[in-house]
């Protein structure tokens, strides 16, 4: 049986398989067989910008149809979006076209359950099962019927702006959002403006082939100019489909996902929000993070790399705050999913009542120097009986000793084997790096 998902839904290039119309047609009417199992089902699919969401809208509406299944379009909204809408207009399950961080010629598909979270490993499963078998179409009667939803934006704007503490304001801070050309282009505005901030609002005029294009959370050089140009107090930045988060301080420089969740994580332990004194994070953690965590006495718990499996953690461990490097941050006592536009409004709201900048929020951990390296291979590669390449990890971990690391795992979603290295020394991480990365050349 083929494996269609990866750590975050199903991905790929445009026109390859499987990301063609016809499987998205069949692929929506798997889901659909699956949720109809439970009696008559509905579901809301959105979508981010790039170009080809238009055909795989199309083809996933018309399997969900075959199926019995009725569609709420919703049109472009950001991801997390659509896992607050999967609940706020009772369906059984969300759809979101999008490949995140990728380009334009990429695409793909990711689902949420009735409570607004990723699916399970046993509810993919079915559907692959589902896939192997012919497509049937359910009788005329009994076709699903489709309708657009009028005021999906005004809802999750409304939603977002629920989860700031109002005893906070913040007028007067001078804020520039990056919105990658994607999916918040036409929300984040409106949310922090109404909020007080003065806002200036960069790549927000999505065309079908800029999302991510040189901007965003993935590429900040544009928004880092732009801070320093225009003296801000600090930019934020989304990815293409706005479940990530990265940030800029007032002197240009980057604030990643693990030094958000150390701020946050730092001032909700001391108003007594942060439950279970936990925080998850994932294997690519920077150690300055766990460390800074360590010192301050909360747990860290380590994940698999994927918001879907932090909140598997966070769930198994009864936490509210995890997140990754890559700038997903999960506020599970705000919303089900990671969830951009929220967890900057939770960084704000440190910012607004702590009365500091993000420099000096940042200042108070000091991040390990880590070199990632992405390797593309054209074929899969098994780490765990690759001899060079284990005599080698040997080698660079006796030369790290106890102030570093070192992490080799393949991408879920990309053909690629990433190659992480951590360590105080900035020169012996990236020689660590490179030697590594050379081995599976």
């Amino acid at each position: 049986m083929a494996n269609y998902f990866g750590t975050d839904g199903i991905r790929g290039e445009v026109g390859i398989e499987p990301i063609t119309p016809d499987f998205f047609l069949k692929l929506g009417w798997a889901v659909g067989s699956v949720l109809s199992e439970q009696g008559k089902a509905s579901v809301v699919i959105g979508k981010d910008t790039r170009v080809s969401g238009y055909l795989f809208e199309s083809a996933l509406e018309a399997g969900f149809l075959s199926a019995g299944v009725d569609v709420g379009l919703l049109g472009p909204m950001p991801t997390p979006a659509i896992a607050y809408l999967t609940q706020a207009y009772n369906a059984s399950a969300g759809v979101v076209i999008s490949a995140s961080h990728n380009h334009f010629q990429d695409n793909g598909v990711k689902f949420f359950s009735s409570k607004g979270l990723k699916l399970s490993d046993e509810d993919q499963a079915k559907i692959e099962q589902k896939l192997n078998e012919p497509m049937v179409s359910v009788s005329s009667s009994n076709i699903g019927k489709a309708r657009r939803h009028e005021q999906p934006l005004g809802r999750y704007i409304e939603f977002c702006k629920s989860t700031f503490d109002r005893s906070v304001n913040l007028s007067g801070l001078n804020i520039v959002i990056d919105c990658a050309n994607g999916a918040t282009y036409h929300i984040a505005q409106d949310v922090f403006s109404e909020l007080g901030a003065n806002v200036t609002i960069i790549n927000n005029t999505p065309n079908g082939f800029n999302i991510n294009e040189n901007c965003g959370a993935t590429d900040t050089k544009h928004l880092q100019q732009v801070v320093l140009d225009t003296q801000a107090d600090l930019g934020i930045a989304f990815d293409g489909d706005g479940d990530r988060l990265m940030m800029v301080d007032q002197q240009g420089e980057l604030v990643d996902g693990d030094e958000l969740v150390f701020i946050v994580a730092k001032a909700w332990q001391a108003s007594g929000r942060l439950t279970n004194n936990t925080v998850v994070g994932t294997k690519m953690s920077n150690l300055g993070m766990r460390h800074a965590l360590r010192d301050l006495d909360i747990a860290f718990i380590e994940a698999d790399v994927g918001d879907r499996y932090v909140m598997e953690q966070m769930k198994k461990h009864g936490a509210i705050l995890g997140g990754e490097g890559s700038g997903h941050m999960i506020c599970l006592d705000q919303t089900t999913s990671g969830d951009g536009i929220i967890s900057a409004l939770q960084v704000l709201a440190v910012l607004a009542s702590s009365q500091q900048s993000l420099a000096a929020l940042k200042a108070q951990m000091v991040k390990y120097p880590q070199v990632l390296i992405n390797v593309k291979t054209k074929e899969k590669i098994n780490l765990d009986n690759h001899q060079q390449l284990n005599t080698t990890i040997q080698e660079v971990e006796a030369g790290l000793g106890d102030e570093g690391r070192v992490l080799i795992r393949a991408s879920g979603t990309e053909p690629l084997i990433r190659v992480m290295v951590e360590a105080k020394d900035a020169q012996l991480t990236q020689q660590s790096a490179e030697k590594l990365a050379n081995t599976l050349c």
